[in-house]
C-alpha cells in the first residue's frame, strides 16, 4: 500500500514537535507505533518521515511486540558507535575518486569502465582498505548530492550560425500564414514499426501473470513487413493525418501523403486557400537537398494550384520540430505496451489518439510502391517553377502552380541569349527596373567590375549584372540562369558572388519581388528546351 503524501507530511510535522523532547528509547517505540498503525509500508515512510534509518523503526516495532519494560538504562547524547566516515576521514575522497574518476581522481580506476552500483563500490573501497557497506556508501552519495539518473538528451551537435535566425523566419512565415487563414503544415516521417507479435515498448493493464506474449527476437515478418507512418500535423486546427506506408520513404512516399491530407482533409477545412505552408526536417525523404521532394511538390502545387512555401528545421534540430511533441508522442503512448500484430491495428490506434486539448486524427493506409534510386537531373531541376527567399534560399524557398514541363526532345541548335531573348530577360516586370535603371546600375558598378583581370569572363559585364538582378528580384537561381545565359553552373556561382559583392560596396539593395510575374513561365519554357540540347546542358565545370 501506498502512504499518501499528505500522511507522510503530518507525520514529519509531528515528529519535529515531538522527538527533541524524548529520549533514544522513547523515540524508538514513538516511531514504531506510527508505524504499525500505518500497516504495510509504514516502517519506510516513518523512517522517511523522521529522517532515521528503517533499522531504527524496526527496532522499535521488535520492542513493543517483545513488551519490554521502558525502564532500563539509556543511551546517553552522542554515545553508541561511531560512523564509519567519522572514523575514516579517507573515506569520503576514495569514494569520490571512484563515481568521477575523469575530474577528481584516478584515470586507471578498474570500476572506471564498469556500472557503479552500491555493491560494487563498497566492494572497491574495502579492497582498498576502507571497510564500508552498500548502505554506507549510498548514504554518503546522497550527502555529496549524487542521485541516480539516467542519461539526458539534450546535445544537439554544432550549431549553424543562422539556427536562431532561421527559427524566427519560421515563427514570421507561419503568423502570416496563419493570420491569412492560409494552412501550416508540420510534416515528418515516424519511427518504422514492424508489424506483428512483436514487443512494442511500454506497460499497459493486464490481469495479473497474465502478460501478453510476444517473440523472443525482432526480426520482420516477410510478410507483413513494416509499417512507414508519415505524418501531417495542422497546427491551427490541431489535427493530424497518417499515411501508412508499406514499401519505402521516399520524397514521392512524402508528398503522396501530404496530397492525401489535402484533398481528404486540408481542401475541406481551408476552401479558400491559396497558399500552404509546410515546416520539415532538413534531412530524410523531406529533406532540403532532396531533388525529388522539389519535383514532386512542384507537380503537388500545379495540380492543387496552390503556392507551396516550404521552411526547413536548421540541421540538427529535428527535435523541435512541431509533430514531434503536438502528434507523434501522443500516438506512441496511446499504443505503448500493445504489439502491432497487423496494419488494421496500427490504423486504429493511430485514429484512436486523443489529448485533453482537443487533438483528433485520421489514418489510412498506402499500399503503393515507391522505388528508391530515382533521380532527378539537371535540366529537370532547372525547369522547376522554384524561387528561393532572399534569407537561407536552401532552407526556405516556394513552388508555384504552374504545369511542370515535360523534357522535350533534343534540339539541334541553340541560340546565343543576346540573339534571342535579351529584351525578355530585362523585361521590366522581371528585373523590377526600367531599361534606364537597369543601365544606369551596370554604368555605376562597371568601373570596380568590369576588369579583365584573371581568367576571361564567360558573360559580358551587362550580362553580369542582369542575371544577378534576375536571381535578386525574382529568386533564379544559378542552375537556370547557367542555361539562359549560355555559362556554367559554377562560372554562374562565380558571377552572382561577384556582383552581390559589388552591390553591397556601393550600397545598393534588389528587393525580391511578393510575387513571381507571369513572364517567368516563358524563362522555365526556356530552360526545360534548352537544357536539352546536347551543346546547351548545364555544365558543372567551366
Amino acid at each position: 500500500m501506498r502512504i499518501p503524501d499528505e500522511t507522510r507530511d503530518q507525520l514529519a510535522v509531528k515528529f519535529a514537535v515531538l522527538l527533541p523532547h524524548l529520549d533514544e528509547r522513547q523515540r524508538r517505540l514513538l516511531m514504531a507505533a506510527e508505524a504499525r498503525g500505518l500497516g504495510h509500508g509504514g516502517v519506510r515512510a516513518v523512517a522517511r518521515a523522521a529522517g532515521v534509518s528503517e533499522t531504527t523503526v524496526r527496532k522499535g516495532v521488535s520492542d513493543l511486540e517483545a513488551g519490554e519494560s521502558l525502564l532500563g538504562r539509556v543511551r546517553r547524547p552522542g554515545g553508541g558507535r561511531k560512523r564509519v566516515a567519522d572514523l575514516d576521514p579517507g573515506l569520503r575522497t576514495a569514494l569520490l575518486s571512484l563515481v568521477e574518476p575523469d575530474e577528481r581522481g584516478d584515470p586507471m580506476s578498474p570500476l572506471r569502465w564498469t556500472t557503479k552500483s552500491t555493491r560494487m563500490l563498497a566492494a572497491e573501497l574495502t579492497r582498498q582498505g576502507h571497510r564500508v557497506g552498500a548502505d554506507t556508501v549510498a548514504g554518503l552519495l546522497r550527502e555529496e548530492g549524487f542521485r541516480l539518473q539516467a542519461n539526458a538528451k539534450t546535445l544537439e551537435g554544432s550549431q549553424h550560425a543562422d539556427r536562431d535566425a532561421q527559427f524566427r523566419y519560421i515563427n514570421e512565415r507561419a503568423r502570416d500564414h496563419q493570420d491569412a487563414g492560409q494552412p501550416v503544415i508540420s510534416v515528418d516521417t515516424k519511427k518504422k514499426e514492424l508489424v506483428g507479435d512483436f514487443k512494442n515498448p511500454g506497460r499497459s493493464w493486464q490481469p495479473t501473470g497474465d502478460p501478453v506474449s510476444v517473440r523472443v527476437h525482432d526480426f520482420a515478418d516477410p510478410q507483413l513487413g513494416k509499417a512507414i507512418p508519415y505524418g501531417i500535423y495542422d497546427l491551427a486546427a490541431n489535427t493530424g493525418w497518417v499515411n501508412v506506408g508499406t514499401d519505402h520513404d521516399t520524397a514521392a512516399f512524402a508528398v503522396e501523403s501530404i496530397r492525401r491530407w489535402w484533398h481528404g482533409q486540408g481542401r475541406d477545412a481551408y476552401p479558400q486557400a491559396s497558399r500552404l505552408l509546410i515546416t520539415a526536417d532538413a534531412g530524410g525523404s523531406n529533406g532540403y537537398r532532396t531533388r525529388a521532394w522539389k519535383l514532386h511538390l512542384a507537380r503537388l502545387a500545379a495540380e492543387t494550384g496552390l503556392t507551396i512555401t516550404v521552411c526547413h528545421l536548421p540541421p540538427g534540430t529535428s527535435k523541435w520540430n512541431k509533430i514531434e511533441h503536438r502528434l507523434f508522442s501522443h500516438i506512441t503512448m496511446n499504443w505503448r505496451g500493445r504489439p502491432l500484430t497487423s496494419h488494421e491495428v496500427i490504423l486504429e490506434s493511430i485514429a484512436a489518439t486523443t489529448t485533453r486539448t482537443g487533438l483528433r486524427v485520421k489514418a489510412a493506409l498506402d499500399t503503393n510502391t515507391y522505388p528508391t534510386g530515382v533521380s532527378v537531373d539537371d535540366a529537370e531541376m532547372a525547369a522547376l517553377p522554384l524561387t528561393r527567399h532572399a534569407f537561407h534560399g536552401d532552407w526556405n524557398y516556394a513552388l508555384h502552380p504552374r504545369p511542370v514541363p515535360a523534357i522535350a526532345e533534343p534540339h539541334t541548335s541553340q541560340t546565343p541569349v543576346t540573339q534571342w531573348g535579351r529584351a525578355l530577360l530585362s523585361n521590366p516586370t522581371l528585373t523590377g527596373m526600367s531599361g534606364h535603371q537597369l543601365d544606369r546600375l551596370i554604368q555605376t558598378l562597371a568601373p570596380k567590375g568590369d576588369t579583365q583581370r584573371g581568367r576571361p569572363p564567360r558573360l559580358a559585364f551587362p550580362d553580369q549584372v542582369l542575371a544577378t538582378v534576375l536571381h535578386l528580384h525574382v529568386n533564379l537561381a544559378a542552375e537556370p540562369l547557367a542555361v539562359l545565359f549560355d555559362s556554367s553552373r559554377t562560372a554562374m556561382h562565380r558571377t552572382l558572388l561577384k556582383i552581390r559583392r559589388l552591390l553591397e560596396a556601393e550600397g545598393i539593395a534588389i528587393p525580391p519581388t511578393t510575387t513571381p510575374p507571369a513572364a517567368l513561365t516563358a524563362l522555365h519554357a526556356r530552360v526545360t528546351a534548352q537544357s536539352n540540347s546536347p551543346n546547351g546542358k548545364i555544365k558543372t565545370t567551366p
